[in-house]
């Protein structure tokens, strides 16, 4: 099962987070959401009632793949982390009149490890090309307006101060602040020892889950030290692997 989300819909083409994917982006992944339907509808009838934990391990793969292309597309549009019981709900959709396919707690939290590899894709492709960190909007933490009832002078200054009390913006938060959340959170997680699910998250996904957060904070310093002096083609120095050249800004 392709994730296809990350290879149409990833920072080639949307550059915010926190907002609806673009309409032409969502019409070029009808196709593949189509497909990945029919392909949980066909397996759906086999993984009924006892069937579903039995082969269970046969699943996993695709489970996890779903749930990076998944988790990745919420977080576009959401800046926040799918919860396990709307990405159930929507494999279980998917599984037509053949019945639900289950998605488990272990498949869920491995492709939540693995969506973070493209929101360092995302994030790197976009300090190259946007030269800068994506981020949300920013939040206003304004106090809320309080009634003046009272009669007494000193309660009404009181009342008056806090009405008057200017507005606080937040300032947004990267897509780098939720990959050290999530690196935080799945750091506490505590899986079962001895079991397989246990040896796949601590050998091989959280390690690339820590790479990752480490490429961007790295991407992101070389931005900040050395961006303005940037020739014309310059990528974030990330280390290893093939980087496609862009324009300078």
């Amino acid at each position: 099962m392709e994730n296809f989300l990350s290879k149409h819909a990833d920072s080639t083409r949307v550059r915010n987070v926190g907002q609806p994917v673009p309409a032409f982006v969502n019409k070029n992944n009808a196709p593949y959401w189509k497909i990945i339907e029919e392909q949980y509808k066909s397996i759906a009838a086999d993984l009924q009632g006892l069937n579903a934990y039995r082969y269970s391990h046969n699943i996993t793969g695709g489970n996890q793949e779903f749930m990076e292309a998944l988790s990745f597309h919420h977080y576009l549009e959401t800046q926040s982390v799918i919860p396990h019981e709307e990405a159930q709900a929507k494999i279980a959709a998917m599984g037509g009149e053949a019945g639900s396919v289950s998605l488990t707690p272990d498949d869920y939290i491995l492709g939540i490890c693995d969506m973070t590899g493209e929101l360092m894709r995302f994030s790197v492709t976009s300090m190259a090309t946007n030269g800068k960190l994506p981020a949300g909007k920013a939040a206003s933490n304004k106090k809320p307006k309080l009634e003046n009832d009272s009669e007494d002078v000193g309660d009404k200054m009181d009342i008056d101060e806090q009405v008057a009390a200017p507005q606080v913006t937040q300032k947004p938060r990267t897509v780098l602040d939720d990959l050290r959340a999530i690196r935080l959170q799945l750091e506490m997680f505590e899986a079962p020892g001895g079991s397989k699910f246990a040896h796949e998250l601590e050998t091989k996904k959280m390690p690339v889950m820590r790479e990752c957060v480490d490429k961007v904070e790295k991407a992101l310093y070389g931005l900040t030290v050395r961006g303005s002096e940037r020739p014309k083609g310059w990528m974030p120095d990330i280390g290893g692997g093939r980087q496609a050249e862009v324009e300078s800004y």
